[in-house]
């Protein structure tokens, strides 16, 4: 089994990138293998003078995993978290986070009692101000350094046990790029090349805290049928570089960005973990990849089979697993889902341990939970149906998810996206719908009415002004007038004399 499914999900709150508090990385903190820090209202541990939570033990499941991994007490996430921690904070109600100090997901409010559902969209139905609302805060993620997480540097064994911390701070989204490395990365069996590789443990609102815009929502990337990457544009994820075909468009802002931990043969052959430093530009060149891996992006026909398929999981629970709607949807199978799309992109998301560098692993991401969502919905499976036991390590029902700090059990996110309080536009009603496809036009509509009335206004000034002059030159004209032509008449004698004159 892969963190595809579970980690996507948490995409919603991207990032809520929980990893290791900065509070519990110290020496202190690791020796005696307590996570409880206090929580900033109340100044007590885990807000417990509050009844927000309390320090209690960690208890880990005792469930046989599969075979695929036939190690034990060799990686720091085997019974995660139990390496790093065996005490941590225990929230109540509808707090949570490393101190209780944050609500649930789909909970707002100082007392976390307000439900609130957010809506995950399309991101070509957003509006323009939407979209660059969405870039902008994805690059302040980018560059700010995380307030309340780090990233471990190396191995548990490395920081002699404790006793010698090895943790470096990160921007915000390299959090995330990071969890997404750490939970698919080789397991480090020993001397340097040493690896297992046949392991993978992973799973998945600090952008709403870095920003305070409690109503932001990653959208997501609907690419079935897509001929090409529809969202590789300048005024979204990035056009490609004219003077590059690997680099980004020097008129996106993601072509700045730079990468870390996507050198895994690297890191293999040295027996170390990646150290978070910049590993050069971020990479990408959609559609020359190796058609042999992946022939295009999936179809619609592709992803109304893959629906179908009523089993979450069959077989070992593995990358064997035949006809199963996990195994499909990653791509394990020769209905290429999730998988295709990262080999598609041809660059950065094609490195597994290092895709989440591309801020489009996001937006795929937000599309196959809407698929996961789907599937939950039309086929309402029993929680059995999520393996209690030997599942590949890291994935039974009770294990904890890898490497979350605080600690979330894998079975308690087989749920629709409603009870996490969000939904999709694409699973609105049609009439929704319909309201979902109108909204950008009718807001930059709204965000043109005040410019409209205000031209319609000068519009009115201009047109009284010039109606007034126009009206002032007729009368001066007609004036004139009628004054030459009274200079200009002689008197009835003085006619007459001319006359006869002549």
């Amino acid at each position: 089994m892969s963190p595809l499914i579970l980690f996507s999900l948490m995409l919603h709150f991207v990032p809520t990138f929980q990893q290791f508090p900065r509070l519990c990385t110290t020496r202190e903190a690791l020796l005696t293998k307590e996570c409880c820090p206090e929580w900033e209202g109340d100044g007590s541990l885990c807000g417990m003078n509050s009844g927000r939570g309390f320090c209690q033990d960690v208890e880990v499941s005792d469930q046989p995993d599969g075979p695929q991994y036939p190690f034990s007490g060799l990686d720091d996430r085997e019974k995660w978290p139990l390496v790093f921690y065996n005490r941590t904070c225990q929230c109540t109600g509808n707090f949570m986070g490393f101190n209780c100090a944050d609500c649930k997901f789909g909970y707002f409010g100082e007392d976390c009692s307000e439900r609130r559902e957010s809506l995950r969209r399309n991101i070509f139905h957003l509006s323009r101000s939407e979209r660059i609302r969405f870039i902008s805060y994805l690059n302040l993620a980018k560059h700010t350094i995380s307030r309340d997480y780090v990233v471990a540097t190396a191995p548990y064994a490395q920081m002699e046990n404790g006793s010698n911390p090895i943790f470096s701070n990160v921007s915000v989204y390299d959090i995330f790029v990071w969890m997404h490395y750490y939970v698919s990365r080789n397991a480090i069996l020993g001397e340097p090349g040493n690896v297992w590789r046949d392991v993978d443990f992973g799973h998945w609102h600090e952008i709403r805290k870095l920003t305070g815009d409690m109503s932001f929502s990653i959208p997501y990337w609907d690419w079935r049928d897509a001929q090409n990457c529809d969202v590789c544009t300048d005024d979204l994820m990035g056009a490609r570089s004219p003077h590059d075909e690997n680099l980004l468009s020097p008129g996106s802002v993601f072509s700045s960005w730079r990468v870390l931990c996507s050198r895994a043969e690297e890191y293999n052959a040295r027996g170390v973990l990646c150290n978070a430093e910049d590993e050069g530009p971020l990479l990408r060149n959609p559609g020359n990849h190796d058609r042999n891996l992946a022939e295009r992006l999936p179809t619609s026909t592709e992803v109304e089979f893959t629906l179908g398929l009523s089993n979450y999981d069959t077989g070992p629970m593995d990358r064997s697993a035949n006809m199963s709607f996990r195994n499909t949807l990653e791509g394990r199978s020769l209905l290429g889902m999730h998988a295709s799309v990262h080999v598609f992109m041809n660059g950065s998301m094609s490195s597994v341990q290092g895709s989440a560098n591309d801020p489009i692993f996001m937006l795929h991401h937000a599309y196959v939970d809407s698929i996961y969502e789907q599937w939950l919905r039309r086929h309402q499976p029993s929680p059995s149906q999520y393996p209690e036991s030997n599942a590949p390590i890291g994935h039974n029902g009770e294990y904890h998810m890898v490497p979350f700090m605080p600690l979330h059990r894998n079975r308690d996110y087989f749920i629709s996206s409603k009870e996490l309080g969000y939904e999709y536009s694409s699973l609105l009603d049609p009439a929704q719908r319909l309201s979902e496809y109108m909204h950008p036009y009718l807001e930059e509509m709204q965000d043109m009415w005040p410019w409209m009335l205000v031209a319609a206004l000068v519009g009115g000034i201009a047109a009284v002004i010039i109606a007034a002059a126009a009206l002032r030159v007729k009368r001066r004209n007609s004036r004139g007038i009628t004054g030459r032509s009274f200079k200009t008449l002689k008197k009835p004698t003085e006619v007459i004399n001319n006359i006869h004159c002549s």
